[in-house]
């Protein structure tokens, strides 16, 4: 019986992903390529997927989880595109109509957050349950949810980077990084954030520089902050500075002292709620080809 080939791009902010699978957990061949101009990397990205259909056959669709903001309604002019994005040379372009053109098949776009999310929730930490949260702190901040086995959509999509925080202007005169809104959490805590602030890389912080601190306590209010308002089982912490020794466990402690046993919540409960991805770099290109498959599934039934 021939198979049924599905592709996933997870177009990240320095690199794309690219992969096609039979499943999220059988990928059968990858790619990876830097996130330069659209006009690089776009003509790259369809050249994967013609090559691979040679391969395996016509996908049957396609499922890309991109870096945002995105415009994800179906009736706007812009629908598809990147907006608003700090990587200007990306504004405004479209990500979903090149692929349908060229392959003739359903595409399904969102944000890549909700793509490590949605690979979490398939086959990673967050496999069996409901509400479940993926928060990624690298270049930017971004959350992605599922609530009740749904993603999260409203008038658009969470940027939950963007959010207030308490900022305590006499322990950091930091005055942030986001060029919209200066310290939101993006702006305190982002590794743009902390390089700018520092003047280093975050990778190059020494382990007991009083960085880390700071940037445990400005993610342990925005987890709290998360806690109260989704009452999530599970919240998966990804993206390039939680690799850094000790700090999700600094994020664990502050997130406990916060809470506070309101609900009833104790400190082992939180740290079994707050987890790493158990994909590791993987979940954004594992979700994306679980966002190809439920595209397929509703073209079928349509």
């Amino acid at each position: 019986m021939k198979q049924t080939v599905f592709g996933g791009v997870e177009f990240g902010g320095t690199k794309v992903v690219c992969a096609v699978a039979t499943s999220p957990d059988h990928i059968l061949e990858e790619s990876t390529y830097p996130t330069s101009t659209p006009d690089e990397t776009i003509p790259c990205i369809l050249q994967f997927f013609v090559d691979q259909q040679i391969k395996t056959g016509k996908l049957a669709a396609l499922g890309i989880a991109s870096f945002g903001p995105l415009d994800l309604k179906p009736h706007s002019p812009s629908f598809g595109q990147i907006i608003s994005t700090p990587k200007k040379v990306w504004e405004g372009i479209d990500i979903i109509h090149p692929f349908q053109n060229a392959f003739n098949i359903p595409v399904y776009l969102d944000t890549d957050v909700n793509g490590a999310a949605l690979g979490e929730w398939l086959i990673g930490s967050a496999r069996g349950l409901s509400t479940i949260l993926y928060m990624t702190v690298g270049t930017g901040i971004g959350m992605g949810a599922i609530i009740s086995g749904k993603f999260l959509h409203g008038f658009n999509h969470p940027e939950y980077g963007h959010i207030r925080i308490p900022h305590n202007l006499e322990q950091d005169p930091f005055t942030g990084s986001c060029p919209y809104h200066g310290d939101c959490l993006e702006g305190l805590a982002s590794g743009s954030a902390m390089q700018m602030r520092w003047s280093l890389q975050p990778e190059k912080l020494p382990n007991d520089h009083q960085a880390w601190e700071l940037e445990a306590q400005y993610l342990a209010y925005a987890i709290t902050n998360l806690i109260l308002s989704f009452s999530p089982e599970r919240i998966i912490l990804g993206g390039g500075i939680m690799h850094h020794l000790g700090l999700v466990e600094k994020i664990k402690q502050g997130t406990t002292k916060l809470i506070n046993g309101y609900e009833n919540l104790t400190e082992k409960e939180i740290n079994q709620m707050i987890v790493e991805p158990l994909l590791g770099n993987r979940a954004g290109v594992c979700g994306a080809i679980g966002f190809a498959m439920q595209v397929y599934a509703q073209s079928l039934s349509n």
